[in-house]
């Protein structure tokens, strides 16, 4: 079992940064793939980074290519989503989750947090 909370959302100018983490309890932790995936006003889940549960291969959407950075620390049990040049259309829910499997669809990841709320202002 793996628990998940999300923080550092917030409300953020275009071009500004936020740095989310996602706090973990749970030793299948270390032992998994964690993912970020956000949820704009009105549209379904969609896919933003993962990272292998070494932290040795991320892969990320091409809308956040360049502009975020994933990362993870096992010893802390924590993931961090470094998002820099923020836009207004990276507006979102923003949910980690974890998972056996290095993956882009929600439907891979076993455990999920509770979201944390990003908004850029135009």
């Amino acid at each position: 079992q793996v628990h998940l909370v999300e923080s550092g959302g917030g409300l953020v100018q275009a071009g500004g940064s936020l740095r989310l983490s996602c706090a973990a309890s749970g030793r299948a932790f270390n032992n998994n793939a964690t993912g970020w995936f956000r949820q704009p006003p009105g549209k379904e889940r969609e896919f933003v980074a993962t990272i292998t549960w070494s932290g040795d291969g991320t892969y990320y959407a091409d809308s956040v290519k360049g502009r975020f950075t994933i990362s993870r620390d096992n010893a802390k049990h924590t993931m961090w989503l470094q998002m820099n040049n923020l836009k207004p259309e990276d507006t979102a829910l923003y949910y980690c989750a974890s998972g056996p499997a290095f993956a882009l669809r929600p439907n891979k990841y076993e455990y999920w947090g509770q979201g944390t709320q990003v908004t850029v202002s135009s």
